[in-house]
């Protein structure tokens, strides 16, 4: 992703929180078909998602989160998060630059084309 670290961390900082996770809104997986009986009267192919933010799994966290984790087993997104949520202790930062998915074969070619073709936004060269 190009999340701008810099804004991250300086509303971490600013919020003074425990724990600041970096808010996406996914892509669409599907083309949607809107109809009046049998025909169709517009059709867009992979529109943005519902407009609802997911956790776009990139975190600033304040060293005293890591006494919200019990052990190897836990999960962060159970009940560390939650529970820093239900104590006012969790910000967010909303991306909106790129962000996409890689929990399936055709995301991973995706983003490997995109690699490949020097298309990748994330790639930086310092």
């Amino acid at each position: 992703s190009d999340v701008d670290l810099d804004a991250v961390i300086d509303l971490h900082r600013r919020e003074g929180r425990l724990a600041t996770v970096t808010a996406v809104r996914p892509p669409g997986r599907y083309g949607t078909i809107e109809h009046d009986g049998p025909r169709v009267t517009a059709f867009t192919e992979k529109p943005p998602g519902d407009g609802a933010s997911i956790n776009g799994g990139f975190f600033v966290l304040s060293p005293a989160c890591i006494e919200r984790i019990e052990g190897d087993g836990t999960a962060w997104e159970d009940a560390p998060l939650r529970g820093l949520a239900s104590d006012g202790q969790l910000s967010v930062y909303e991306h909106r630059g790129f962000w996409q998915p890689m929990d399936t074969l055709r995301e991973l070619r995706l983003l490997e084309d995109l690699w490949r073709r020097g298309e990748a936004p994330w790639r930086r060269w310092l």
